[in-house]
C-alpha cells in the first residue's frame, strides 16, 4: 500500500455563526475557495490539473450549500476546471471524514494527490435547515428512541457522573488554552486572513475567544432542560432507552458547549511522487483511519469506541499516542474520553477548542487536524489522534505520525 502524506493544512478564522459574525456576508463557496487557493498558492501549485479530486465536507447541504458545494468551489477558485469535487455529509466529522477518504485514496492509488476538507456557513445556513428522517421521521424517531444532541451530552454527564462544575471548569480551561494560544501565536502557521473581493482584511483571528470564568458560566440557564422537562418530553424519551437513570441532570449551556461558527479548512494530501514532482515535503505520513456506529441516543460517545478501534487496527496503545485533539462539541463528551482512557489533559487539547473558538461543522475535523499537526511540530511530538463525535451515534478517527 502506497503511503499517504500531509503536505499542508490551512484554515480560515472561526468567525461568529450569527448575523453579526464577521464572516456572515462571506459565503460558504467563496469561504472554500479561499483555502482552495491559499493551498495552492502556498505549495507553488502551478499546474493544479494534478490535483485528483477536491473531497469537501459539508453538513447543511441545502441553498447555497447544496448542488455539490465542492465542485462549485472548484469552478469558484482558481483552480483548473478538470478538478473535480464530491461533497460528503457524516455530519460533525465531515471535515475529517473527507481527509480519510483522500488519504485512502492515495494509499490505494487512485490518484496522486487530493486536496480535502470542509466548509460550513452556519451564519447563512442554519443548523437543521435540511430536515432529516431521523428527526421527522416517527417511525426511525421512535426506534431509534431519537432525541437532540444536546439532551445527549446531558445524558453523557448524567451517566458517567460529570456535575455542572465539571463541565464549567472545562471550559473555563478551554477558553484560557485558547487564549494564550492566539497570544502565542500558536495558531499562525495555518491560519489565513479572508479578505473582502476588493482585498480588503475582513477576519484574522478566532471571533468567539472570550474571558470567561466560573462564577459566569454559573449564572448561565441549561440551554436544555426546557425541551428535556416539558413537551416535547425528550428527558422521559431518554429514561425509557436507558431506565437506569433516575432523572437527566442538564448540565450544558452556552459556555461549556461549542459555538455555533463559520469557517473553512483544507488539507494538501499525496504520495511520494507528487511531494518530489513539486518539490514539497511531507510534514506527517497517515497512520491509520476509522469509523464506527454507536448508540444513537446517547449519540455522542463515539470518540471512545472509534479510539479503540484505530489503535487496535494499528497495534498500538493509548500510550503510544502523544498528542491527542478531541472535538469539544460539549463538555462531557471530551470529560468521558479523557476518564475512559486516563489520558492526561496537558495531552489533550492543549491550544483549547470549540468551546472557546466554535464549531464550523462541515469544517472542523479538518481544522483540528491541522491544529494537531502544527502542535505536533512545535512541541517536537511523533503521533497525534484525532477524533470526533457524530450525529445519529457515530465517531471518526485519524491517526498522523510527523515526517
Amino acid at each position: 500500500m502506497t503511503d499517504a502524506y500531509i503536505y499542508d493544512a490551512i484554515r480560515t478564522p472561526r468567525g461568529k455563526g450569527r448575523k453579526d459574525g464577521s464572516l456572515h456576508e462571506v459565503t460558504a463557496v467563496r469561504l472554500s475557495a479561499e483555502v482552495l487557493n491559499e493551498t495552492a498558492k502556498r505549495n507553488n501549485l502551478t499546474d493544479t490539473s494534478q490535483i485528483e479530486d477536491v473531497i469537501w465536507g459539508n453538513v447543511t447541504q441545502v441553498g447555497e450549500q447544496g448542488a455539490c458545494l465542492a465542485r462549485s468551489a472548484v469552478l469558484y477558485s482558481d483552480l483548473d476546471e478538470s478538478v473535480p469535487g464530491v461533497s460528503i455529509n457524516r455530519f460533525c466529522a465531515s471535515g475529517l471524514e473527507a481527509v480519510n477518504m483522500a488519504a485512502n485514496q492515495v494509499r490505494g492509488g487512485a490518484g496522486n494527490a487530493y486536496i480535502a476538507g470542509g466548509v460550513e456557513s452556519m451564519s447563512r445556513v442554519p443548523m437543521g435547515m435540511d430536515g432529516g428522517a431521523i428527526a421527522v421521521d416517527p417511525y426511525l424517531a421512535m426506534k431509534a428512541y431519537f432525541v437532540p444532541q444536546g439532551i445527549s451530552s446531558d445524558i453523557i454527564a448524567t451517566k458517567y457522573g460529570f456535575s455542572r462544575d465539571d463541565c464549567d471548569a472545562y471550559a473555563v480551561e478551554s477558553q484560557k488554552r485558547a487564549a494564550a494560544a492566539t497570544k502565542a501565536g500558536h495558531f499562525e502557521k495555518s491560519r489565513i486572513m479572508v479578505k473582502d473581493q476588493n482585498g480588503l482584511d475582513i477576519l484574522g483571528v478566532d471571533e468567539q475567544i472570550r474571558p470567561t470564568d466560573m462564577q459566569g458560566l454559573g449564572a448561565l440557564r441549561p440551554s436544555f432542560k426546557d425541551m428535556g422537562e416539558t413537551m416535547p418530553g425528550f428527558d422521559k424519551i431518554a429514561l425509557m432507552k436507558y431506565p437506569e437513570l433516575e432523572r437527566i441532570n442538564h448540565v450544558h449551556h452556552a459556555g461549556n458547549s461549542s459555538a455555533i461558527s463559520d469557517g473553512a479548512a483544507a488539507v494538501l494530501i499525496g504520495n511520494k511522487e507528487f511531494g518530489e514532482a513539486n518539490g514539497l515535503k511531507p510534514r506527517a505520513r497517515f497512520k491509520s483511519t476509522a469509523k464506527i456506529g454507536t448508540d444513537p441516543t446517547i449519540m455522542l460517545t463515539g470518540p471512545v469506541p472509534v479510539t479503540e478501534k484505530i489503535l487496535r487496527d494499528s497495534g498500538m496503545d493509548i500510550g503510544d499516542i502523544d498528542l491527542f485533539e478531541v472535538n469539544e462539541a460539549f463538555a462531557s463528551v471530551v470529560l468521558r474520553f479523557m476518564t475512559h482512557f486516563n489520558v492526561d489533559h496537558g495531552k489533550l487539547n492543549v491550544n483549547g477548542g470549540a468551546i472557546a473558538m466554535g464549531h464550523p461543522l462541515g469544517a472542523t475535523g479538518a481544522m483540528i487536524l491541522g491544529t494537531l499537526l502544527d502542535e505536533m511540530e512545535r512541541s517536537d511530538k511523533e503521533t497525534g489522534l484525532a477524533t470526533l463525535c457524530i450525529g445519529s451515534g457515530m465517531g471518526a478517527a485519524t491517526i498522523i505520525e510527523r515526517v
